[in-house]
């Protein structure tokens, strides 16, 4: 049976967070947990963010050929169309 390892905390100042904020977002990204304090208070905690799925991106294009949209799609509409509207 193996050890579960916790993931370490790292305190930092406010000022030092700022000073080098991409370092320790690498950091988090490894899976350390930062927690920022403002006069030696903790205030604020950055965690890694959850890793889920990622989402498949929408291709441009993937229905062309599909269909087709007739001529007669952009005449202009009438009051015949749309009875009532007053178009």
């Amino acid at each position: 049976m193996t050890k579960s390892s916790k993931p370490s905390k790292i305190q930092l100042n406010v000022h030092e967070a700022k000073t080098y904020l991409s370092r320790y977002l690498h950091k988090v990204e490894e899976g350390e947990t930062i927690v920022l304090c403002r006069n030696g208070l903790p205030v604020a905690q950055l965690i890694p963010f959850p890793v889920g799925k990622k989402k498949r991106r929408n291709i441009i294009g993937l229905g062309r050929g599909m269909g087709r949209v007739s001529p007669e799609f952009f005449d202009e509409l009438t009051d015949e169309d749309f009875p009532g509207i007053g178009l």
